[in-house]
Formats: structure tokens, sequence, C-alpha cells
């Protein structure tokens, strides 16, 4: 079977002659002289090997053979104007999706703010959420099931790009009658003494405080799996924490205090991640651009 080759042009040239049903309308609304596009047809069935209209100085009419032709190329034409149309959609932000996951943290506190800004500018765009840890982030990234993360990477995986987006401090939450409370100068030393509600091992945060703390042991008075679980458990009075400063809004209460720490090395880096050499969707491009340029304000504070 030889090789046919047939334009989109030429396929349009078709269906106005078939809509038309007269070559001196069809050439003017495909902007050719008459003779032009009556050349144009017989290209068209010089290349399929057969005649597609019956004409005559009054009629034409479409042969058997072009009518046989004119569903399918109904068809590409459709097919092909919706990939445009669709392309164009995504192109200029008028429909997609983005998918990002995030820390439970980030999702809750400022991540809202980035997103309501987002819908206000491309409504049309969907927002999908996973908010998750920080491993369960990479691995949605890792499946592309995520266009990129919200997570706290300390990864050098090849398989991935890390952008920082800010350094998020560590403050000390504890009862207004704490002494920790209103003490001058807060070292590990003063930490580890004091009974913590902890979060569980399955957290960052837990792992990136037992390291800064060596080797002073910390004491746990409970572990918990949620912030608001921590919260009511110091307003009780059950002991102390230290949480990084994106999480201090589940701790506004009037019996709370929190206080900025400087432990050396205790410093949790958000990133941005995505896969490494994988162009991100246009929707996604411009969110994951948009939450650079809202980032926290800390993030240009030095360690």
């Amino acid at each position: 079977m030889k090789e046919i080759n047939l334009s989109t042009r030429d396929l349009r040239a078709f269906l106005a002659l078939v809509e038309q049903r007269s070559f001196t309308r069809a050439a003017r609304q495909c902007h050719l002289s008459q003779s032009a596009f009556s050349s144009l047809i017989k290209a068209i069935e010089d290349t399929l090997g057969y005649r597609l209209f019956d004409r005559d100085t009054r009629n034409v009419e479409l042969t058997p053979q072009g009518e046989l032709l004119e569903t399918s190329v109904r068809r590409v034409v459709g097919d092909f104007d919706a990939m445009i149309a669709d392309f164009q959609g995504h192109a200029m932000l008028h429909k997609g999706r983005v998918s990002v996951a995030a820390l439970p943290s980030l999702a809750s506190g400022w991540l809202p703010g980035v997103f309501a800004e987002f819908r206000q500018r491309y409504p049309a765009i969907e927002l999908a959420l996973a908010d998750v840890l920080s491993a369960p982030c990479l691995e949605l990234v890792r499946s592309g099931r995520a266009d990129f993360a919200l997570a706290s990477s300390h990864t050098n995986a090849e398989d991935l790009d890390t952008q920082l987006l800010c350094n998020d401090r560590f403050h000390l939450v504890c009862h207004r009658s704490h002494p920790l409370a209103t003490q001058r100068k807060i070292g590990v030393r003063d930490l580890a003494a004091a009974p913590f509600i902890h979060l569980a091992r399955s957290h960052s945060v837990r792992l990136q405080l037992e390291r800064a703390f060596h080797p002073y042991p910390m004491q746990t008075a409970m572990e918990v799996e949620q912030l608001a679980t921590v919260t009511a458990m110091i307003a009780a009075g059950m002991g102390i924490t230290v949480v990084p400063a994106l999480t201090l809004y589940e701790f506004q209460r009037p019996e709370l205090v929190s206080r900025p720490i400087n432990v050396e090395g205790l410093v949790r880096k958000i990133s941005l991640v995505k896969r490494r050499g994988a162009s991100l969707p246009m929707a996604a491009q411009e969110l994951y651009d948009l939450m650079l340029l809202r980032r926290p304000k800390d993030v240009h504070r030095k360690e």
C-alpha cells in the first residue's frame, strides 16, 4: 500500500466542497482562487486514486467513494479540532487539573491562602490536595499521582528536584504558668528536662528534635498523632512541645505561650519537590511559581 499524505487543509477543502456543492463558493470559503481550489481537489483525488465528486456546469455531487470518505473525514477533522481546543484550553489555563501533596501543617495553615489566590486567577483549574506526611508526599510525586509536593525534605534522591521554599524555625509552646514561659534564656538542657507531648516518630519533626537534642534524652510524657491533641494536652498542663513556626496557628489559645528558640541545627527546611527532568504541566507550573512568590517571609533569614 502506497503512503498517502493528506493535510488538514486538504480535508477541510474536501468538506467545504461537500457542504457548498459549488467550486466557486467552496474556493471562497477556503480563501483560494477557483483554479487553485480545483487543482487542490484534483490532487486529493489523484492521491487517493478515486474520483470523489461528479461535476458538471451546474451540479457537484459526491460519488459513492466520496460519500464513504465523508464520514471518516468529518470524524478526523472533528478529533483534530477537539485536540487543538483541548491543548489551547490547557495552554491558556482555561482548563486543567493540578495535584499537590503537602504536609498537613502546611495544608491547613499557609497553603489555603495560596490556593485561594490561584483559584481567583484561574477559576477553571481543578485543584487536588493530598495532606500527608513527607515520605508519602515524595512517593506521590514519584508515582506521578502528584505534580509536585510541599515536603520537609532532606533527600538527595537522584530522581527528585527540590527547591527550598523556606526555613521553618522552631518554637517552644507551653502553658502560660510553666516556668519556661518567662525564662530569659532557654537551652537544650532546659527543654530536655521538661515532659514533652510528642508527635509520633512517623513525623519528621520528631526525628529532627531527637537529633538536635542529642546527647540529652527527651522526657516523653505522651506521644500522639495530631497537633490538635498536642494543643489540648499542653493546655491541660500535661507538658510542653517544640514545633515549627508554620504550625503555631494550631496553638492560638489564651492559656498557651509560644517562644522562638535557637538550637543549633534545629530548622525544618520546607521544599517544593518534583520529578527530576520532568516539565510540569502549565497549570501546575503556574501554581508552583505562585508558591515561590508567596513563600513564608522567613525564607531569607540565615541560620
